[in-house]
């Protein structure tokens, strides 16, 4: 086990303690997410002016210096964006590996990753990351030439060589990835035929969308108290207790400061959001930062271009970790609003309202109407039965008259057939 440690270097330290504290609690729970590392401790660093070569203080640093030796620490995770000069010399300051929060998240990405998808994702991302801090390397090599420094000595050059190397390997990697998204592109072209509507999971990492998913599904998705316990999305056809037919789609947790590199590699995968017909935004109403992190969610799918016509219903999950007063409190909140269901993923309290609203939303106002079938129409036909759209049928000569009550989603999804 790597004996580590976590720095939230609390730059607006002038705001309340308390944010301070959960955003320290959230980097451990990103530490504690990787396998073999002992998170040895945590603290929160004021920092009214971060140094550009050091970012903390040489009075700060040795400190932290003295605690990481006396505590035998081998890694240091900076819950927080370090340059790659600030890197390199706090490592030297403190003779230990360090990793920022984008580091820090990649390197789960890439022990989570099963997929080919997600394991191309993760490698451009963690490409992209590295070639901006080549300055890392080669800081053994000194220049060996005279003149004013305009020609770089071998270090210069090994970098612009190792940066060439990563470029290369991207485009490799791009191409290969393109090929993986015109499947998934042809994946969702074969689905948009099902008559099925898309409904998805979308929200904080650890909201609890996996055990929402694996409730309505009866699937065994991977669903642990752990951030990012899942990254590759999951689909699954499922027939709600309402009695539609819905495709069910699980997605990527998000977080704040999620590294940039992350959302543009996996933007593909994202994409599964804009194809919804509705999305159900889940979020742990226990956490004392629910408020905060409910803002980073809208942030990244306004990000994402989700069209604002998309349904979007709030599932206000866990309340069974509420006291009895809270919850009863959440719940009378919940109930004011025609968008918001307070439910429990875990004991099912609550879901059967939340479902009846997905189904109302997707089914809308029900018209009738009188359809022409031929004999060929066999499929079509079928369709219109198997969803219990057919009020009467009258065959003649030409086919069949059918008399159906559906809603405009029904209605368009059978033009597609």
């Amino acid at each position: 086990m790597t004996r580590a440690w976590v720095l939230h270097p609390d730059i607006r330290f002038e705001r309340d303690r308390r944010d301070a504290d959960m955003a320290l609690e959230e980097a451990v729970a990103l530490a504690a997410a990787l396998p073999n590392l002992d998170v040895a401790g945590a603290t929160v660093v004021p920092l009214r002016d971060p140094h550009p070569g050091t970012l903390f203080g040489s009075g700060k640093i040795e400190e932290l210096r003295a605690r990481i030796e006396a505590e035998e620490i081998e890694l240091v995770l900076v819950d927080g964006p370090v340059s790659p000069v600030q890197q390199r010399n706090l490592e030297k300051a403190w003779k230990v590996k360090l990793l920022d929060r984008t580091g820090l998240i990649l390197e789960i990405f890439s022990d989570r990753a099963a997929t080919r998808e997600g394991v191309l994702q993760v490698e451009m991302a963690a490409l992209s990351y590295q070639r901006t801090r080549l300055v890392r390397a080669w800081t053994h090599l000194e220049r060996q030439r005279g003149g004013l420094g305009f020609v770089g000595g071998p270090g210069e050059t090994q970098i612009e060589a190792d940066r060439r190397a990563i470029d290369e390997q991207l485009v490799r990697l791009r191409r290969q990835l393109d090929r993986v998204v015109k499947t998934r592109e042809l994946h969702r072209k074969a689905r948009a035929k099902v008559p099925y509507p898309i409904v998805a999971l979308v929200g904080y990492t650890n909201a609890g969308k996996s055990t929402l998913f694996n409730r309505l599904t009866g699937a065994d998705v991977m669903a642990k108290d752990m951030l990012f316990a899942t990254l590759d999305p999951t689909m699954r056809a499922v027939r709600l207790p309402t009695g539609i037919d819905v495709i069910l789609s699980d997605t990527v947790g998000f977080i704040s400061d999620l590294p940039t590199e992350l959302v543009a590699a996996f933007r593909a995968t994202l994409e599964e959001v804009i194809a919804a017909d509705i999305i159900l935004h889940v979020r742990d109403i226990s956490h004392p930062n629910t408020a905060e992190q409910a803002r980073d969610v809208d942030q990244i799918l306004t990000s994402l271009g989700v069209n604002e016509d998309v349904p979007l219903l709030e599932v206000w999950n866990k309340t069974d970790r509420l006291d009895p007063e809270s919850h009863d409190a959440m719940q009378a909140r919940a109930d004011r609003d025609e968008g918001v269901f307070a439910a429990s993923a875990l004991t099912g309290a609550g879901l059967d309202t939340l479902l009846r609203a997905v189904t109302d939303r997707l089914q809308g106002d029900s018209i009738e109407e009188d359809l022409r079938l031929g004999f060929d129409d066999g499929k079509r036909r079928s369709w219109l039965f198997g969803k219990g759209l057919v009020l009467d049928e009258r065959q003649d000569d030409d086919g069949s008259l059918l008399r159906v009550r559906w809603s405009a989603t029904d209605r368009a999804r059978f033009q597609t057939l």
